[in-house]
């Protein structure tokens, strides 16, 4: 029998001028952060960090301050409103290099807070669904506190870790998180239709959450033997994998088998990695090194961008100087894809904000992060179609970008573009 402690008893390890970590995406431990977050009034100086997280983040804020300061790789939904707050802030950085940061000591970790499947009859539970940088945090950090948690997928490949490890644990039933496949606007389909257009047989696909790759898989039944090494997946490949049109036959890394570090999705999806030998769960730092996603054939990388400039910067981790999400692995796929022997790099883009605002834009706006520099994008698309800008001139960049650029905005692009850009013409 195990010794399960309540919450408060669990979090009892944490001290004044820790570093804790916490295991972010669907198995979020809320729990743990509840209970953590109550001991304000008795805690100094603990510095959180994480990747995305689930749920309420009550340690951001402002009354917390003191007590908790938080270093975020990535900026979800819960802290958005509060990072760049003097205890709430933002550490730019490629999502494969995250686990560097733990295992060299640049960020020596005192705690890790995870939630775990529960044993199973040699002691290993199994992180689940996020894999990503947990698996290096669980490596290094002095002590570890586990949620236990049967509704945990048992996924296999790097998140096995033995109980005899966990400092302490405690049991939950509590459902963890969900997403929900988001209903299809007619821009996106258009957007999912022009880049499966892209994608050939026997491709290897990096597919994350949202709307967009969701458009793309819908339009991938015909396609034959695609491969999965994604950092992240939904349920938008179950019905491509359902139809054998996902066999992972002709991968280079882990053929037969769809790869991915990290995973949000309805209970189908949970129920799907659990147990299975066809699924692994792999540590960031190889699932995004670009040496390994680069021996892929065909790569096929998909990733969003909140602006790009008519030269082909794109910039995806802030509004301005306001930031909105972070790095993440957009440059480690994008690079890694180039890089392929016939792979294809992929920013996907609506034309236009819900405000109808052109996301092509003749400048990023000043304190815009530049995430993919010119020099790597190849493709770009929009609903209105693919713009190719590998091996173009600036002046032929601006070209290709107003063609897929919203009507409403063409004319507009095309004067300004004129008066930065002319003298390439």
């Amino acid at each position: 029998m195990f010794d399960f402690k309540t919450p408060g008893q669990a979090v009892s390890i944490v001290k004044s001028d820790d570093r804790v970590f916490i295991q972010g995406g669907a198995a979020t431990p809320n729990i743990l952060i509840d209970a953590l977050s109550e001991r304000k009034d008795e805690l100094q100086n603990v510095e959180i960090c994480h990747i995305h997280t689930e749920g309420p983040a009550p340690y951001v804020l402002p009354q917390y301050d003191g007590a908790f300061r938080t270093n975020a790789f990535f900026v979800g939904g819960n802290i958005r409103p509060h990072i760049s707050h003097s205890h709430v802030q933002y550490i730019p950085i490629f999502l494969s290099e995250v686990p560097l940061l733990f295992r060299r000591g640049v960020m020596p970790l005192d705690v890790a807070m995870v939630h775990v499947s529960p044993p199973d009859l040699h002691g290993f539970c199994s992180l689940g669904v996020s894999v990503d940088v947990t698996k290096a945090a669980t490596d290094v950090a002095k002590k570890i506190i586990a949620v236990v948690n049967p509704k945990m997928p048992r996924s296999l490949g790097d998140g096995l870790i033995h109980a005899s490890r966990f400092d302490a644990m405690v049991y939950s039933e509590a459902d963890i998180h969900t997403s929900q496949l988001p209903s299809l606007s007619d821009n996106e389909l258009a957007i999912g239709k022009h880049i499966a257009n892209l994608v050939e047989d026997r491709a290897t696909l990096q597919l994350g959450i949202g709307a967009i790759p969701n458009a793309v898989a819908r339009f991938l039944v015909n396609h034959k033997d695609l491969g999965i090494h994604t950092e992240m997946f939904s349920d938008g490949i179950l019905p491509l994998i359902e139809k054998g049109v996902i066999t992972n036959k002709y991968k280079h890394k882990y053929p037969g088998k769809t790869v991915g570090s990290f995973a949000i999705g309805t209970q189908k999806l949970y129920d799907f990695i659990h147990d299975n030998p066809a699924v692994v769960m792999l540590d960031a730092a190889y699932v995004n090194d670009s040496s390994i996603i680069r021996k892929n054939p065909k790569m096929t990388a998909i990733n969003s961008a909140i602006e790009i400039d008519l030269t082909g910067q794109v910039c995806s981790d802030s509004i301005g100087t306001s930031i909105y999400s972070g790095v993440g692995g957009q440059m480690d796929f994008i690079r890694g894809a180039s890089l392929s022997e016939g792979g294809k790099p992929i920013i996907a883009i609506a034309s236009v904000t819900k405000k109808g605002v052109s996301k092509i834009v003749p400048t990023l706006k000043t304190g815009a992060g530049v995430v993919t520099s010119r020099a790597h994008v190849h493709y770009v698309v929009t609903e209105n179609g693919v713009a190719e800008l590998y091996g173009k001139n600036i002046a032929q960049r601006v070209k290709e970008l107003i063609k897929i650029a919203h009507p409403d905005h063409q004319a507009r692009l095309e004067k300004e573009g004129y008066d930065l850009y002319g003298k390439c013409w």
